[in-house]
């Protein structure tokens, strides 16, 4: 089976209605190219506003069902395209989520996910915003196939990539807004790229998959002025279940693209590299303690 995903690496500003907007017209030209699945970074209708602790920021969470699923739903319905959306969702007084959301042809909600790995880093205070997800590593099953959505920081752990791996995952997701701090050494920025490439292409290596990333892109200064603010380092990019690079984005540039994946390969690479045959769960335990001795 061939899969067009169409991949919206976008630049946001405080300008809410402005962004929502753009990103329509995107998802539009992506559809208008072929694509079946279109995919948009984290928190994707404004600016990423975990640069600082501000208890204002909760009133722009909104509920699920809720207006942005409304929204882009009828776009989807319009277009008939699965659509990943990536909202800041409101659940209950004081109970807020950073929550994927994906959108079926015909406008419905296909299921959600929300964030299990919360970071909480000089200018990424999303523990102040954000309760760890409670619906585990579960697929959404959509018309195009199920699909592994994770967000942002859980591309860092191999074990979420596994379990959604292990379910039945056609296609690894993963909606995310990170960058470079203003004082990092040229140095020091391509080590962070390198090594938030490698752990993603490792995880489609490791379970056989392919895996979509789409950043965001540009410049959103710190509200506080306590820090140069974070540049946006986009590099979006799509690998196959060998790690190999099917597309890879600029870091400085807003774009849209079409890649095409062949879904079949997972088969064939799996026999080659039987990873999943030869897995020793009897000796796994200890992946469920924090730490061991």
């Amino acid at each position: 089976m061939k899969l067009k995903v169409g991949l919206v690496q976008q630049a946001n500003t405080a300008d809410r209605e402005a962004n929502i907007v753009k990103l329509e017209k995107n998802i539009t030209e992506c559809a208008a190219a072929g694509a079946q699945l279109v995919v948009l970074q984290e928190l994707h209708n404004g600016l990423y506003f975990c640069q600082t602790e501000n208890p204002a920021v909760f009133d722009e969470a909104e509920p699920v069902p809720g207006p942005s699923t409304e929204r882009f739903g009828a776009l989807a319905r319009r277009l008939g395209i699965v659509l990943v959306l990536s909202l800041f969702e409101k659940r209950a007084p004081g109970v807020y989520h950073n929550t994927a959301v994906v959108i079926e042809k015909d406008g419905s909600i296909a299921g959600r996910y929300r964030k299990m790995h919360i970071p909480d880093d000089p200018a990424y205070y999303e523990k102040f915003y954000f309760t760890p997800g409670d619906l585990g590593f579960e697929l959404v099953d959509t018309s195009l196939g199920k699909l592994g959505v994770l967000v942002c920081w859980d591309q860092w752990y191999p074990e979420a990539a596994r379990l959604m791996a292990m379910r039945g995952a056609d296609i690894l997701i993963y909606p995310t807004a990170i960058g470079w701090e203003s004082t990092d050494t040229d140095e020091e920025k391509r080590r962070q790229l390198d090594a938030w490439t490698i752990a993603q292409r490792a995880h489609a290596v490791a379970n056989g998959l392919p895996v979509i990333t789409v950043n965001r892109t540009g410049y959103e200064k710190d509200p506080s002025g306590q820090t140069g603010g974070i540049r946006f380092w986009g590099n979006s990019f799509v690998a196959g279940p060998q790690g190999e690079l099917l597309q890879v984005f600029p870091n400085d540039e807003e774009e849209n693209r079409v890649v095409e994946i062949d879904l079949l390969r997972t088969e064939a690479v799996r026999r080659m590299w039987p990873f999943f045959r030869d897995r020793r769960i009897d000796a796994f335990g200890g992946l469920t303690e924090r730490f061991l001795k």
